[in-house]
C-alpha cells in the first residue's frame, strides 16, 4: 500500500523559471535567482519566507508558450511589499508566481492541493502584516533627490539638476517614521511614477512640488529599487513602537557640494525664482552646514 506523500516533511522543493519554491511544514521558502533573465525585483528580493498564515488562496492555471502557473494568493494586509505595490506590478514582477514547463503540471498541482489544504478556510484581511519587510537600510535614486531610508527615518537629498525650485527652497528633508501615516507609490513605469510620503491629513499637492515626494523617471526610482524601500517604510509604520529621534543636525557637508548648491541657489535668484529674502536665509542656512 503506497503512503500518501505530506509536505511535513521538510524540504520539499519545486523549481521553476527564475524561482524555486521549498515547501515547510508552516511556510514556503521562495528564492529567486540571480541571472541576467530573471526579473530585477525577483533578483534584488533574493529570498522570502512566506508563512501559509498570509496566504489565501493557490491556483493553477496554464502559462504562455508550454508553461503552467503556480500562483499563490496573498491575503490584504498580510505583506508590506505587496501592500505599497497596491495592484502594479506586471506578472513577470509577480513574487507569488511559479513559472514551470507544461510536462510539470502533475506535480505542481500535488503542491496545489497540499497546500490549499493547509490554509485557513475563507482566510480574510490580515490584521498586521505577515511577511517580513525588506531589510534596511536601503537607498535608491529619484529623478530629482536621492532618498534613503535607516529604518528610523526617511531622508531625501534633492539633486539640483532635477529638484523643483520649491524643493530646492524647501532643503532636504527628513522624516521620522512617527511623522508618517502611510506611503504612496506609483510605478516608475506609468506616467507621473512617484513615492509620496504620506502625513496625516495633509493635503497632496503635485509630486515635483511636494518635498514630501520624490519623482521617478527614465532610469530612476525603478521598481526593484523603489518599491522594497517603499515596503520598508510601510510595515516601519505600521509597526513602529517608540521611534528613536532623528538627529537635528547631520554630518557636516562636503564644502564643494555647498558652494554648488550656493551657485545654483543663485541661478535661482537671478532667475527671479527666489527672493532676495529667501536667497539670503537659504544661503545662510547651507553657510551653515560647512
Amino acid at each position: 500500500m503506497r503512503v500518501p506523500h505530506t509536505m511535513s516533511r521538510m524540504g520539499d522543493v519545486l523549481a521553476g523559471f527564475h524561482a524555486a519554491w521549498e515547501f515547510e511544514s508552516d511556510s514556503v521558502l521562495i528564492r529567486y535567482e540571480r541571472g541576467m533573465r530573471t526579473p530585477k525585483l525577483l533578483a534584488a528580493l533574493g529570498e522570502r519566507r512566506i508563512p501559509l498564515t498570509a496566504l489565501a488562496g493557490v491556483t493553477l492555471t496554464p502559462g504562455r508558450r508550454g508553461t503552467v502557473v503556480l500562483h499563490a494568493e496573498p491575503r490584504p494586509g498580510a505583506d508590506p511589499l505587496m501592500e505599497a505595490a497596491a495592484g502594479q506590478l506586471k506578472d513577470g514582477c509577480d513574487p507569488y508566481r511559479l513559472v514551470l514547463p507544461a510536462e510539470r503540471e502533475v506535480l505542481a498541482e500535488y503542491y496545489a492541493d497540499e497546500l490549499r489544504s493547509r490554509l485557513t478556510a475563507d482566510a480574510g484581511p490580515a490584521d498586521r502584516f505577515l511577511v517580513p519587510a525588506p531589510d534596511v537600510p536601503l537607498s535608491f535614486k529619484a529623478y530629482d533627490a536621492k532618498a534613503s531610508f535607516d529604518g528610523r527615518a526617511v531622508r531625501f537629498r534633492w539633486f539640483w539638476t532635477g529638484a523643483s525650485s520649491a524643493k530646492w527652497k524647501a532643503g532636504d528633508q527628513s522624516f521620522a517614521v512617527s511623522e508618517l501615516s502611510g506611503v504612496e507609490w506609483r510605478s516608475p513605469e506609468v506616467f507621473e511614477g512617484h513615492l509620496r510620503l504620506v502625513r496625516g491629513e495633509t493635503a497632496p499637492v503635485p509630486a515635483d512640488q511636494d518635498p514630501a515626494t520624490v519623482v521617478f523617471g527614465l532610469g530612476y526610482g525603478s521598481v526593484h529599487e523603489s518599491l522594497p524601500f517603499a515596503a520598508a517604510v510601510l510595515a516601519a509604520v505600521r509597526t513602529r513602537g517608540p521611534a528613536a529621534a532623528v538627529a537635528a543636525t547631520g554630518p557636516r557637508r562636503d564644502p564643494a557640494d555647498i558652494a554648488e548648491r550656493i551657485r545654483h541657489l543663485g541661478e535661482l535668484h537671478r532667475a527671479g525664482l527666489v527672493t532676495d529674502e529667501e536667497f539670503s536665509v537659504k544661503k545662510a542656512e547651507l553657510l551653515s552646514e560647512l
